[in-house]
């Protein structure tokens, strides 16, 4: 379906189409004016999107540009217009979400323009576009901006290119972007809408045609001769329109001879039965210069008004005159060859086959026109042949494949694309296909289909929130996944997961609900009444395509604005876990295709919502160890203050062997930090031993070195095979004297009261656990009255991308110029970078004592 602007819209078939939202009735009048100005709004926006696709390809020689508008509801990005490649080619890639790891969110994002060259690059810098469209394509990507907005973004595609996409096509398309971006903020500025309704406008590329396909038209008096003629005839012809004497001796002068009595024929046809013979009637026509060429060319005609000619009217003869060119006489020589021949729309359909492709391919071309082989042909159903068909389409390289047409005759395919389709090839083949040389694997050698495979972009919609999953390991974190990836993908605008808990549902995630309407469901017994406890029960996905087709299964059942649902039961392994439920705020017919992807993906949920259940339970049991190993609360004692925090890891079971003590002795206070190699149950079993181990000794009044040293020998016998780090100060609450001892631990820090910070570089010890003799060097110092001394883990310092003596460094830095007026919020402050990053592999432990002597 066009709009008359040389664009076409998805139809519901292909995508999504425009639907009001429930609401008040409007007046008539009111309506009509509503949705004639959204109606002219919307063909607005389309002709600037058209423009930019056509400009770019234009002006950056790319097959194909694309343009993603943001959503209404901003979550993602959908595509509005595209040109070169079908839409269902991109189907997986219609609705991205805006945060996942794909070159349109990050342009979106970033508001910069990203660049890919091929496979090679796509594959390391953006997997997931890889896995949806695996194929050799360069790509370019820029957004749409206009000062700080930023509608969407512009995207073109490039056969793969070694060296990158050229500089000009990247500056062109930029330059594209941004003056669209101009254009839709004036737009915007208007009051008119510039978020995308969900469809998909296709704008057609220019048709190659011949330029000699040529029609004319006439109109011939047959009793007079005389012929009144357009001004294609006579070009056909070769006679100048303006000078044309309207005789039929001056058209028919040019008709080669042997041809003339044909053409009276089919006259004399005309005058008895009304009408030209049902074959159009072929002459040659010569052309007007010396080489005394000639060329074919078809009429039609026939007498209006036949039966009243025989009352007295004088007889006219209207017909067309074609001029096909070389088409003609191209399509007869195809016709003759014994090799199959035929072409492919840029849709994939068939629209064109000879008869040598009739006979092997088994069905006449009637059975085939306007269909796709893959879905025409069952040996040809495998999806790896509908691939090698996407792989052309995309690279724009030709391909070839093997298939086996039942019972055992072996076909070879050949596929040459080009902007405006594909030409194939097929002939037999003697050659017996193997797993390198055929698409469809043992598919192709038997010739049947079990069952209907997948779709490939069906098949994608799974892989992105599978690998999503494997990702998410709390409750959290796998509801919070499965709301950024399905929302996006399907167009829905409300989730909402349910977890079954003693024979009750209760709600753990909701997204795009009116506050509190699910209020009145928590805690739903599995066998009520409720769609949601429903699917559960029965183990089957529910659908309801329209608001009628809810409230008719479930009167009175309290309804909200979303006017389609689909509601998923969570099952794993036979074991119901929950369930999910999607809501659209338009009427959404579900395709058998999409009611498949979502009931694999419940199954999909489910799994992970069971392992991410199973997790917390876990996590909840070793956070509890972890607390109940380190301090419950810091000695207090005239003269210092303490603060101390722990951080877990954001990663595994967030249990780690980081740990701290601050001990009271006879001599004074023994500050403690210590960590344990390994984040496990059993690293933290050990450190609450090592904890024990260090307060046993230290309060038994030995001297620093010799608790080390103790702890030492003790370790090994714990039979657990972990190394420790450790440091110990022993502080003089009355004078500030201290002696520190280190075991492979890293150097405390002492804050001066002027804000002087340094490193107190304490004689290094072996790692406790690697030799039972070692033996650790205590080293003095004092503490200025006012001064802060800080342990710490190397959770805090160390960094992937730098060195750990530059993490000290970083530490000491923020040490000495943030404001230590209190202990409690200078932990914090030291702690703030450490609690913004959401991958910490390793767990942290601060321990802070501040000096200020009592006088």
């Amino acid at each position: 379906m066009t709009d008359g602007s040389g664009t076409a819209r998805a139809g519901p078939d292909k995508g999504p189409v425009r639907r009001a939202r429930r609401g008040p009735e409007p007046s008539p009048a009111t309506s009509a004016g509503a949705s004639r100005r959204a109606r002219e709004a919307a063909g607005h926006c389309d002709d600037l999107l058209a423009a930019a696709v056509r400009r770019t390809l234009a002006g950056t020689d790319a097959y194909s540009a694309m343009v993603y508008l943001r959503s209404r509801d901003r979550r993602s990005l959908v595509l509005s217009t595209v040109a070169g490649v079908p839409v269902s080619v991109l189907g997986a890639f219609r609705r991205v979400a805006v945060n996942s790891p794909l070159p349109v969110p990050l342009a979106y994002r970033s508001g910069r323009s990203v660049s890919l060259s091929g496979a090679e690059e796509t594959m390391r810098r953006f997997p997931q576009l890889l896995v949806g469209l695996p194929y050799s394509f360069a790509s370019a990507y820029a957004p749409v901006t206009a000062g700080q907005e930023t509608f969407g973004v512009l995207c073109a595609l490039w056969p793969a290119i070694a060296d990158g996409v050229p500089t000009p096509a990247r500056r062109q398309l930029r330059s594209t972007a941004n003056r669209l971006g101009v254009s839709l903020a004036e737009l915007a500025a208007g009051g008119d809408p510039v978020e995308s309704p969900g469809e998909t406008v296709v704008v057609e590329l220019p048709i190659r045609s011949d330029p000699a396909i040529r029609v004319g038209l006439f109109d011939l008096d047959l009793a007079t001769g005389t012929v009144v003629a357009d001004e294609e005839l006579c070009e056909i012809f070769g006679v100048p329109a303006d000078s044309f004497d309207g005789q039929l001796a001056t058209l028919t002068a040019v008709v080669d001879p042997g041809d003339l009595p044909r053409l009276r024929a089919a006259t004399r046809h005309a005058l008895v039965n009304g009408r030209f013979p049902p074959a159009p009637v072929r002459v040659r026509v010569r052309v007007a210069d010396s080489s005394r060429r000639s060329r074919s060319v078809r009429l039609w005609a026939r007498i209006p008004e036949h039966p009243a000619v025989a009352g007295g009217k004088r007889p006219h003869l209207v017909g067309a005159v074609l001029d096909a060119g070389t088409s003609a006489a191209a399509a007869e020589a195809v016709e003759r060859l014994r090799q199959g021949i035929f072409s492919l729309d840029p849709g994939g359909l068939v629209d064109y086959m000879n008869l040598g492709a009739e006979l092997l391919l088994g069905l006449r071309r009637e059975e085939l026109l306007g269909r796709q082989l893959w879905e025409a042909l069952d040996w040809l159903a495998d999806p790896a042949y509908e691939d090698r068909y996407r792989s052309a389409l995309i690279s724009r390289q030709p391909t070839a494949f093997l298939a086996c047409r039942p019972p055992d005759h072996w076909m070879a395919f050949a596929l040459h694309p080009d902007a405006n389709g594909m030409t194939g090839t097929v002939v037999p083949s003697a050659q017996v296909g193997t797993a390198g040389d055929t698409a469809g694997g043992a598919a192709g050698g038997t010739g049947t289909i079990a069952t209907p495979p997948a779709r490939l972009g069906a098949i994608y919609h799974l892989l992105p929130l599978s690998s999503a999953l494997t990702r998410a390991v709390t409750v959290h974190q796998v509801c919070g996944t499965v709301a950024e990836q399905i929302l996006p993908a399907f167009g829905g605008q409300e989730l909402a997961i349910y977890v079954m808990e003693d024979n009750r549902l209760h709600l753990t995630l909701q997204v795009g609900y009116p506050e509190g309407f699910l209020d009145r469901f928590e805690g739903t017994p599995i066998r009520a009444r409720l769609p949601g406890a429903d699917a559960l029960s029965n183990g089957a996905p529910i659908f309801f395509e329209s608001v009628d087709e809810l409230a008719s299964a479930y009167p009175g059942i309290p309804l909200d604005e979303m006017c389609a649902w689909a509601f998923l039961p969570l099952i794993a392994s036979g074991h119901p876990v929950g369930s999910c439920i999607l809501g659209f705020d338009e009427p959404h017919p579900f395709t058998s295709e999409e009611r498949g992807v979502l009931t694999a993906l419940g199954g999909l949920i489910a799994q992970a919502l069971e392992r991410a259940r199973l997790y917390d339970a876990e996590f909840t049991l070793a956070r509890g160890l972890q607390h109940a190993l380190l301090p419950r609360r810091l000695p207090e004692l005239p003269g210092v203050t303490i603060a101390a925090r722990y951080l877990p890891g954001t990663q595994g079971m967030e249990i780690g062997g980081d740990w701290y003590d601050a001990v009271l002795t006879a001599r004074g206070l023994s500050l403690v930090i210590g960590d344990v190699e390994g984040h496990s149950v059993a690293a933290a079993a050990t450190m609450g031993q090592l904890r024990s181990a260090v307060r046993a000794f230290a309060a038994s009044g030995q001297e620093p070195g010799e608790v080390l040293a103790h702890v030492n020998q003790l370790l090994p016998d714990l039979g657990l095979d972990l190394l420790a780090s450790c440091c110990l100060i022993e502080l003089d609450p009355t004078t500030g004297r201290a002696r520190g001892v280190r075991a492979g631990h890293l150097p405390p820090l002492l804050r001066h009261p002027d804000g002087h910070t340094e490193v107190l570089e304490l004689t290094d010890g072996l790692l406790l656990g690697v030799d039972p003799h070692a033996h650790y060097a205590v080293a003095e110092f004092e503490l200025p009255p006012g001064s802060v001394l800080a342990l710490y883990t190397d959770g805090l310092v160390e960094r992937p991308d730098s060195r750990i003596d530059h993490g000290i460094d970083r530490l000491r830095v923020s040490l000495a110029h943030a404001e230590a007026t209190s202990l409690e919020a200078l932990a914090d402050r030291l702690l703030a970078d450490a609690l913004r990053a959401t991958n910490r592999a390793d767990d942290v432990a601060l321990l802070l004592a501040r000096f200020t002597p009592v006088r």
